[in-house]
Parts: C-alpha cells; sequence; structure tokens
C-alpha cells in the first residue's frame, strides 16, 4: 500500500504538470530593441491581463497562464504587433524596425494564421493602391474605388467564412470571428458565430464572443434606437426622443481621432445637402476634455447637435452599442429604427441620394 506522503506527492508532481501544460512561456530575441519594457495584453479567461516584459539588448523571457491559444497584443515604445500564444514553449524572432514581421515558432495557431494570411495576399495587394488614393478624384471616382474596397472586403470575407466552416474547432478560427466582431454588424456575426464547433464556442474565447453577439444585437438593422440623454456643448440635456421623425445620422467620432476628422467634411457635405429633407446629424463624442472636443466642433464647422458624456471610451451610448472603433455611424429612420450602420465616404452620400432623390423621383 502506499504512504500517503507518496499519494501526495504524486499529486503535487500531477498539478505542477498541469499547471505546466497550461502556461505559455515565450522566449524572444528582437534586434535592434535595445532594453525597453513591453506589454502583453491578454485574456485569463474571461478576465483581462496585463504583462510587463522587460527586455535586454532585444531579449527577453516570459511565462504566461494560458491553457488556450488566443491572438495578444504586444504594445512596444513605438508600435503594437499581435501574435498567437498557447501552451508550450514559443519563441519570437525579428527585428525593431519590421515588428509587423515577426517570427513566432512553437504556436500552432500561429502557423495557421500565417498559412492564411498568405492566401489573402494578393488581395491585400490589390488593396494597397487603392487606399493609398482614398479620398481623392471626384465624386464619381471615390464612390467607384470605395465600392471596389468594399467588393474584396467581402471576397476576403467569404474566404474566411469558408476556412471557418472547414476548421470549425480552430482557435484560430474563433479569433477571425473575434475581429470581425469587433465592428461588424449583428447577422454577418451570428452567421460566422453559429459555424464554429461546441468547442470552440465553449472555449474562453467563445464565451466572450457569445456576450459580444449580445452587445452587437442592439445595432442590428430594425432594432429601435437607445432613447438615451446626454448634454451638449451648452451642458443642457438632450433626449434623443426629441428627433424622432427625422432621419438622423448618429456619428460616433473624437477630437483626437485623426480618421473621424478627415471623414467631417463629408458629413459636414451631407448635412447641407439634406438638412432641409428632414435629414440631421447628432455627433456623440469619446472625448473626456471638453475643450478639445468644443476646439474641435468649431475647426470642423459642424452645425449639427453635438452630445458627450465627457467619459471618453466609457461613453454610456457607445458602450451600450459596443463601439470598439471610430469613426462609426448608426442611420436611424423618422420611427426610431436603424436602417443602416457604419456608413462613411461616398457610400454615405450614396445610401441618403436613395433615401431622398430616388424615392422622390
Amino acid at each position: 500500500m502506499k504512504s500517503m506522503k507518496t499519494v501526495l506527492t504524486g499529486c503535487m508532481l500531477l498539478a505542477a504538470a498541469t499547471a505546466f501544460a497550461q502556461n505559455a512561456q515565450v522566449k524572444g530575441n528582437i534586434k535592434g530593441l535595445g532594453n525597453v519594457e513591453v506589454k502583453l495584453y491578454y485574456y485569463e479567461g474571461a478576465e483581462q491581463k496585463t504583462g510587463t516584459i522587460k527586455t535586454t539588448d532585444g531579449k527577453f523571457e516570459w511565462t504566461g497562464k494560458m491553457p488556450e491559444a488566443q491572438k495578444v497584443t504586444l504594445m512596444f515604445p513605438n508600435r503594437a504587433a499581435w501574435v498567437y500564444l498557447e501552451p508550450g514553449n514559443i519563441s519570437i524572432t525579428g527585428t525593431a524596425d519590421s515588428l509587423h514581421l515577426l517570427k513566432v515558432s512553437g504556436s500552432k495557431t500561429q502557423k495557421e494564421a500565417d498559412d492564411f494570411e498568405a492566401t489573402q495576399e494578393p488581395l491585400n495587394k490589390q488593396l494597397m493602391p487603392l487606399y493609398a488614393v482614398y479620398g481623392k478624384g471626384t465624386d464619381e471616382e471615390k464612390l467607384a474605388r470605395e465600392e471596389k474596397i468594399s467588393a474584396i472586403r467581402n471576397e476576403m470575407r467569404q474566404m474566411e467564412n469558408k476556412y471557418i466552416a472547414t476548421h470549425p474547432e480552430s482557435a484560430f478560427s474563433t479569433s477571425l470571428v473575434t475581429e470581425r466582431a469587433g465592428m461588424g454588424n449583428y447577422k454577418d456575426i451570428q452567421a460566422i458565430y453559429d459555424l464554429l464547433g461546441q468547442k470552440a464556442k465553449a472555449s474562453a474565447s467563445g464565451k466572450r464572443l457569445e456576450e459580444r453577439l449580445a452587445v452587437l444585437k442592439r445595432s442590428s438593422i430594425g432594432e429601435q434606437m437607445l432613447n438615451f440623454t446626454q448634454n451638449d456643448v451648452n451642458g443642457s440635456p438632450v433626449n434623443f426622443a426629441a428627433f424622432k421623425g427625422k432621419y438622423v445620422l448618429v456619428d460616433f467620432w473624437a477630437s483626437w481621432c485623426g480618421p473621424c476628422r478627415a471623414e467631417n467634411p463629408n458629413v459636414l457635405k451631407a448635412y447641407n445637402t439634406y438638412k432641409d429633407k428632414n435629414f440631421t446629424v447628432v455627433g456623440i463624442s469619446l472625448d473626456d476634455k471638453g475643450e478639445n472636443w468644443k476646439k474641435a466642433i468649431k475647426d470642423d464647422n459642424m452645425p449639427w447637435t453635438q452630445l458627450s458624456d465627457l467619459k471618453g471610451w466609457k461613453n454610456e451610448v457607445s458602450q451600450y452599442y459596443g463601439i470598439n472603433g471610430i469613426p462609426s455611424t448608426l442611420l436611424v429612420d423618422p420611427q426610431g429604427k436603424i436602417i443602416a450602420k457604419d456608413l462613411r465616404g461616398e457610400l454615405l452620400n450614396k445610401k441618403l441620394r436613395e433615401l431622398f432623390e430616388e424615392k422622390s423621383k
């Protein structure tokens, strides 16, 4: 008969082995990085964690509890990079001037991601010259370019859908759905979430996706817009019900957001074109400093109603709708129902023409 000491020792070794099997043990060597501090953002179950990595002449080691494969963010002093980590021994190599090209070995999920991204590279090459001249040319040229970008992106999404359907239990497939859920619409994300296998859905990442879908559903087409109240630039409360009976573009933006500021002239053009046709804009700023918010409104000549609770990313309306990136928009009809999401550029103008010009013919 085994002694109690032997049994306890065996249990302790088993527990230690189990704990080890749930750890990601990372060693890195990034030439030219020097001695810096790198933040690592990841999840441990439902909880978001932050790890700190201190490099010595570009070399580092880090160990963290990570029972499931996941995409993590490495925040370097000058930029971010994303890699897939999972339990086991993992090596990260590269150079400081090409952090977007880090090489990761020991992660099967990273290998999956690299192989898949290689199949999309031809489409990425088609997008690059289109992005380089984005917003330039005549309205017709801009619309044609935006529709081309949209078509290429849709082709890439179809490739992703096919991959998810053929790899339903893959952590990389779950990550693809998660990325799409960042700014996607509910109907599309629900469809690809349904392609995932039961184990993937039961994973920590899968459970977070399920929660995200519940938030996205609030902004799905046909849903009633939240009847919120926030203060305008004068500190006076404004209730969204005041705009009932109009088409309203709810525009989430911030003074510090470059793409938002670049889009503001287009929103101004739309406002001026259709403001006498039962259309208006309501800006919701994710600023946390009132003076910056008000200065941007003046500088960009935005005459429509501007609202904010000055809580930054914790703005109550943006949190309700799960806004993870700006600019972001919701187009609401006179009955208060959402009829479009994330329209910008000439695609916004096209939609408004359909509503106000083509219907009147």
